[in-house]
């Protein structure tokens, strides 16, 4: 065996002259490093040698190793001292042992010694526990024990956590208690099936069990009640599973498909975090939370004790501290918050929201509703109908050779390469007004006025597909480059391979009323891997037309009803596309007032100036 082989080659080191008390020293670590105890206990004398494969067997076991590597000597102040010490009859080899702790710690490596003597003319190991490590007494066992510290807050721009205490079950065993610890543990991990069946992993939740104090509560599972009441139930039926009641700062006070949720570490999850976290932690699993499970849940403290049963009389053989976490401050403002949850608050469709600061890029407001915890006001892909029409403005305010009082048409019906476009017909008049008609027969005409590449590189220019470095999923947009006349003109007005989320427009808008696109950002303190980049300042003469087109479509166009107060401006716009073969209706609104920027993305058909003015006003009249 290679171990065997990379054993002996240490332990045969020098000359030796029979009778030598080195082949039973070497004999001994061999068998006890491969695991075969009950060669190991040939070798000593003492007690009985089942006890000796008892307790050897047990190491691997109490300290829940990943591996037990044995050598021949050790070394003091960086030199070699004598690897045996003979007295006639009687010898004290020295050894060293390193243990793979794996998830538990860093590799254990500390010196040992054994004492021999001979008898019947044959070397014998004099059995002792302090041959496992020197310290340990009879009656005492190895146990590991893991000191998790309290997970930091994710807290808002007033410094509060944006988590809440709720009632919940701590589900745990006393490792000592258990008649039979696989048993349970396999009960435990078959009932518990947790976000669609994940499950916890026996085998090395039987290695934790087995590794932890024995008079010890271990807790193995967080479960909020009444979420998980029917397991809660169902474990209640599983011998030697306790139940402690507490109040566990586990579920977000709002944005939860942005701030994410805390779990059990089962299997699959463990592969994403990563060590030292262990099954029956709670760890993030969704959102922040998972993003930034490191940082809010710091690493355990892990101690190496030798104690006897009752846990009276511990006494550290090492220890591995661990690093304290860190709070994760995020942008969102509580009272924005609630405006754009109380905007959404009752729709009968899923929908999503985002507000921005435009002189920052901060986002100030993430909400949800119904979204079968999708953060799509972040993730979601959707075609921006006419509201991509303040990326198209400002292409043709810049590169165009337009402005907002520009003379322009709007027909019926226009086709623009293999592509036909409609709308009620309106009569000439100034693009500013037909903006605020919604009239899509405009944009398709005036797409002639744009290269293809053009058209990419302006809506790029306001942040569209491109990689904000936000620490968080967020989808970017797409504008591919148009293959012909008719897929320019589409998208023009937000149509054909044009997908945007509301974080992407709502961005748009905060360009539109800044005149400098900037990057969003919702984690304020966290270190970026990658880059941002950097701010883009728009001509000033296409800010300025671009916000008296949006001011007049607020006034007299499509956004009216959300113009509570002078200074807002904004566009709405439907827009229908495919989806599992279904034809689906999207309502949007994208706007902006004094420093804030937003956009309502509803996946039906509703009045969203109606809900843009909610948000305003944050009354259901729309006066505040």
């Amino acid at each position: 065996m290679a171990v065997s082989g990379a054993l002996v080659a240490s332990v045969t080191t020098g000359c030796w002259a029979e009778p030598s008390a080195m082949p039973a020293v070497r004999d001994f670590l061999i068998a006890w490093q491969v695991g075969n105890y009950e060669a190991a206990a040939g070798k000593t004398v003492g007690i009985d040698r089942r006890q000796v494969e008892d307790a050897l067997g047990r190491v691997r076991q109490q300290l829940d190793a990943a591996s037990l590597r044995l050598s021949l000597g050790t070394q003091v102040k960086g030199s070699d001292v004598d690897q045996i010490v003979k007295k006639g009859d009687e010898a004290d080899a020295r050894f060293t042992v390193k243990i793979d702790l794996g998830e538990n710690g860093q590799p254990w490596e500390y010196p040992g010694l054994m004492h021999l003597k001979r008898v019947g003319g044959k070397w014998k190991v004099v059995w002792s526990p302090s041959i496992i490590h020197t310290k340990l007494k009879p009656g005492q066992r190895l146990a590991v024990v893991t000191q998790v510290p309290k997970r930091a807050a994710i807290t808002d721009t007033q410094g509060r956590s944006v988590v809440r205490a709720v009632d919940a079950y701590m589900v745990g065993v006393y490792p000592g208690q258990l008649a039979d610890p696989q048993k349970t543990l396999d009960l435990l991990a078959k009932q518990t099936k947790i976000d669609g069946g994940r499950r916890l992993d026996a085998e090395r939740l039987l290695g934790r069990v087995q590794s932890a104090p024995p008079q010890e509560f271990l807790p193995l599972l967080t479960l909020e009640v009444p979420a998980h009441t029917k397991l809660i139930q169902r474990l209640n039926r599983v011998p030697g599973i306790q139940f402690q009641g507490v109040k566990a700062p586990i579920a977000p006070a709002y944005a939860p498909e942005l701030i994410g949720g805390l779990g059990p570490a089962t299997a699959d999850r463990l592969q994403q975090v990563g060590a030292p976290y262990q099954p029956g932690d709670t760890i993030g699993v969704s959102g922040i939370q998972l993003l930034q499970q490191r940082r809010l849940a710091g690493t355990p403290t892990v101690r190496v004790v030798a104690q006897d049963e009752t846990g009276r009389n511990t006494e550290e053989l090492r220890s591995w501290p661990g690093q304290d976490p860190q709070v994760v401050r995020t942008t969102l403002d509580p009272g924005y918050q609630r405006r754009a949850d109380f905007a959404l608050d009752g729709l009968p469709y899923p929908a999503s929201m985002v507000a921005v600061r435009p002189s920052t890029g901060e986002v100030l407001a993430v909400s949800n509703h119904e979204t079968k915890g999708k953060n799509l006001a972040f993730e979601g892909h959707y075609p921006p109908g006419l509201t991509f029409g303040i990326v198209s403005a400002e292409a043709l305010f810049s590169q165009g050779g337009m402005n907002q009082t520009s003379r322009t048409t709007c027909p019926g019906r226009v086709t623009v390469g293999n592509q036909t476009f409609s709308n009620k017909a309106r009569s000439a008049s100034t693009f500013a007004n037909h903006f605020a008609m919604s009239c899509k027969t405009t944009f398709a005409q005036l797409s002639s006025k744009l290269d293809a590449q053009t058209l990419v590189k302006e809506a790029g220019q306001l942040g569209l597909g491109q990689n904000w470095g936000l620490l968080v999923p967020a989808f970017t947009g797409s504008v591919p480059t148009p293959a012909d006349d008719g897929e320019k003109a589409a998208a023009m007005i937000g149509e054909g391979k044009v997908e945007v989320s509301p974080l992407a427009m709502a961005l748009v808008a905060a360009a539109a009323q800044n005149g400098t696109w900037k990057p969003p950002y919702v984690l304020s303190d966290v270190p970026k891997p990658v880059q941002p980049p950097p701010p883009q300042n728009l001509r000033p003469e296409s800010i300025a037309n671009l916000k008296k087109l949006l001011g007049r479509n607020a006034k007299v166009g499509n956004a009216r009803e959300a113009r509570v107060s002078g200074d807002v401006v904004g566009v709405a716009a439907l827009a229908t596309y495919q989806q599992d073969g279904v034809t689906k209706t999207v309502s949007w609104f994208v706007g902006s007032y004094s420093d804030r920027a937003f956009a309502i993305a509803v996946e039906g058909r509703v009045n969203t100036p109606q809900l843009a003015a909610r948000f305003l006003t944050g009354s259901a009249t729309g006066r505040g």
